[in-house]
């Protein structure tokens, strides 16, 4: 796993660590604005990081990091070598669990303000956040899923850096948008949750790539499988039930519902 620090000079830099060796981190989740505006392991490595627009919600969790003693951080865009097909590989089969042993996850939501400027340019408060916050394009992207439900620490922060809420102050928001139960958010084992429950809490969510749809699903079902990107939408998911099949073994009913679900996701 490779974690992130900032610099005294406000720069990044990173570390690898692997086994245990792990040291208490925080972790980022967002969603992502076009692809040249993010910034990448190679921009880190590159020291071009701070000239990308995106550098701004990678310092933030940086910055929040350190105010909550956390020393590292990760955040996906930049602590990937996705030139690595097999680094993004062990990444994404890694990534529920990264998020789950968070200290902390952090989600930026670069569509929610809550200060916002008058006339004049100058900052006023506004309490209207909260209909922002219902609306935000976070909640509507594929991998952020894993990103709600994994972690036991999840904090929500608005564009202007300020704390919205946690999981438990917002959880009846959380719950009327995400049509998640409660509980389910709130740590209860997921095995606990039937396999079409689990997979209705994607079906509004979209990822760029087709066969995302069905790798944002394999923390939620304790999968591991290969990525084949070009495979298509279609072939992901039938490798994805393939796999939960294998899991579930001797579960008939479990299985029929998998297979009807899986029909009605691809219609």
């Amino acid at each position: 796993m490779r974690l992130a620090r900032l610099k005294e000079d406000g720069g990044l830099s990173l570390a690898e660590f692997v086994g245990d060796n792990i040291p208490r981190y925080a972790i980022l989740s967002h969603t992502w604005g076009p692809d040249q505006e993010e910034v990448t392991y190679k921009d880190v490595m590159k020291g071009t990081a701070k000239s990308k627009p995106g550098y701004a919600k990678v310092q933030f969790c940086g910055k929040q990091a350190a105010r909550d003693n956390l020393q590292y951080f990760w955040v996906d865009t930049c602590c990937i070598n996705k030139s690595s097909s097999a680094e993004l590989s062990e990444a994404i089969n890694s990534m529920f669990r990264w998020y789950q042993k968070a200290e902390r996850c952090y989600v930026y939501l670069s569509d929610v303000l809550v200060n916002t400027p008058n006339s004049d340019g100058e900052s006023i408060s506004s309490q209207g956040w909260e209909l922002a916050f219902k609306k935000s394009r976070w909640f509507t992207r594929g991998w952020t899923l894993q990103e709600f439900i994994a972690p036991a620490s999840v904090e929500f922060f608005s564009k202007d850096e300020s704390r919205l809420g946690d999981k438990r102050s917002l959880e009846r928001t959380l719950h009327e948008v995400t049509g998640i139960a409660i509980h389910a958010f709130q740590g209860d084992h997921l095995p606990n949750f039937s396999i079409v429950e689990r997979m209705s809490w994607a079906t509004t969510r979209q990822t760029q790539r087709g066969e995302d749809a069905a790798y944002s699903l394999l923390g939620i079902f304790n999968i591991h499988m290969p990525l084949i990107y070009g495979e298509g939408r279609e072939k992901a998911f039938i490798r994805l039930q393939k796999e939960i099949k294998q899991s579930l073994r001797d579960n008939a009913r479990a299985i029929r519902d998998m297979r009807l679900w899986t029909v009605l996701w691809l219609c």
